[in-house]
């Protein structure tokens, strides 16, 4: 639940503006499937989470995204609420289904004629561009002709990629591949939280090795096709994970969950291979044989920027018993999200807490961003997503007051500025989210937004948090008061 005073951690509140480096890029972010709604509209066929959310027991409430927020038909609103706010860029996600609806063959131009008149709304409006190719939203069909552990769905992947790289290239200039593919291979693979709802942990990690290889093929495709000038990256979230003791059992099992959490992603991504242990780790779930020669090499694509997500910390111990992974912070499932970690438990981190129930600590983000620098010390960094659900609601007033949310994004902010400070290359900060939305398997129960959404109505109010936003991006950074 949420707190009246939440805990920021090593970073508390500056007492003088912190600012932050000119040309500094403040966005907000959404994903399709979680706002626009019109599902079965202009030739939109089904994806995966149509499918999930209309399966009963798999969202809270039976809730779906068929409305959503509406932003299909709404987002001329939702870009003047941007533009009020004075936010320079706009991270939202393509569905796939609604351009491509079978997931291969045929193009719906109406399907891409919405992207093109939503870029073309944000550009009147000063607002950049930031296309995520795939959030998730996977067309039922290739699902069901095997989906992401079936390597096809690899080279239909780059296919789409090409396809919006050709309608939307001449005015986009920034690209990102994935979306935290860690959670669609194994939420969606492994622990069956997300769509597709499958539970079956070599599936897991054949999808994760074909969510990289696509993520390569849409690299090159999106190089062929764009102009020189654009940027492209993929956006991770990588967790940060912290053994309960010093015991080296429990570094051990920092070890192991980093394996298969972060570096089975980025180690094919950004280092031109599979880490050993992370194959060794796995080895009696699967033999790896669905990597091919050249796949690594294909994998291995220069980037312009990593997008890195983070939301809490991760904290981790030895375990000799059964399985336990309920406190992870990715939903209750009696299946592990985690192949060949059974010998792991997750617990709760300490302090306050989100309506999500997870931890508010802002050290988590400095502590990852610094290590990615040390890791891969050339690469430039975009917080592509960050922000917190609290139980907000409508005061009498119409005043949506959220000063949770405030203490939470100043906290983060707070440690991305000291990251900066420390030589991080970080160009840009995502607030998650713009609006209220669909939030997966959780439904219409969790807000995110900085505009509340009255889903009878579709009113959209500006939250306080998005006013002390608009405010932190005319100063530059972070007020001295609030």
């Amino acid at each position: 639940m949420a707190t009246s005073a939440p805990n920021t951690g090593q970073d508390p509140a500056p007492a003088a503006a912190l600012s932050f480096p000119p040309g500094f890029l403040w966005g907000t972010a959404t994903a399709a499937y979680q706002i626009e709604g019109a599902a079965r509209e202009d030739g939109r066929t089904p994806s995966i989470w149509d499918v999930y959310s209309h399966t009963p027991g798999r969202v809270r409430n039976g809730d779906t995204g068929d409305i959503a927020t509406d932003h299909f038909h709404r987002w001329p609103e939702d870009i003047a609420i941007m533009s009020d706010l004075g936010v320079g860029a706009y991270r939202f996600s393509v569905s796939w289904p609604r351009v491509q609806p079978t997931g291969s063959g045929p193009v719906s131009e109406k399907g891409l004629d919405f992207y093109r008149r939503l870029t073309d709304g944000l550009l009147e409006k000063g607002i950049q561009p930031v296309v995520t190719l795939y959030h998730w939203d996977l067309p039922q069909e290739l699902e069901d002709a095997g989906g992401w552990p079936e390597r096809d769905t690899s080279y239909r992947f780059a296919e789409y990629a090409g396809i919006v790289a050709d309608a939307l290239g001449d005015r986009v200039k920034t690209w990102t591949t994935l979306n935290e593919p860690w959670c669609s291979a194994f939420l969606g693979y492994g622990s069956g939280v997300h769509a597709p709802g499958r539970t079956d942990p070599a599936d897991s990690l054949r999808a994760a090795h074909h969510l990289n290889l696509g993520h390569g093929l849409a690299v090159r495709e999106l190089r062929d096709r764009l102009p020189a000038d654009a940027k492209v990256s993929v956006t991770l979230n990588l967790h940060h994970v912290r053994p309960l003791t010093e015991d080296p059992a429990d570094i051990d099992a920092v070890r192991r969950i980093d394996g298969v959490a972060n570096r089975v992603f980025t180690g094919p991504m950004l280092d031109g291979a599979y880490p050993a242990d992370v194959i060794e780790d796995t080895s009696g779930v699967t033999d790896w044989s669905f990597v091919q020669d050249g796949d690594t090499a294909l994998i291995h694509q220069p980037l312009d920027f990593l997008g890195v997500n983070y939301y809490s910390p991760t904290l981790v111990s030895h375990h000799s018993g059964p399985a336990v992974h309920g406190s992870d912070g990715h939903g209750a499932s009696d299946h592990s999200p985690w192949p060949g970690a059974d010998n792991v438990a997750f617990h709760q981190t300490p302090g306050d807490r989100t309506a999500m129930g997870w931890t508010i600590d802002p050290s988590g983000l400095y502590e990852l961003l610094t290590r990615v620098r040390r890791d891969h010390p050339d690469l430039p960094l975009m917080i592509t997503e960050n922000g917190a659900a609290f139980d907000d609601y409508a005061a009498p007033d119409g005043e949506v007051r959220d000063p949770e949310r405030i203490a939470y994004l100043r906290g983060h902010l707070a440690a991305v500025h000291r990251a900066i400070e420390s030589g991080v290359d970080v160009r840009g900060y995502f607030l998650w989210s713009l609006l209220d939305n669909f939030e997966w398997s959780y439904g219409y129960g969790r807000r995110f937004g900085m505009v509340y959404v009255d889903y009878a109505t579709q009113r959209r109010i500006p939250k306080s948090s998005a006013k002390w936003y608009a405010r932190l991006i005319r100063e530059g950074g972070l007020p001295a008061a609030d």
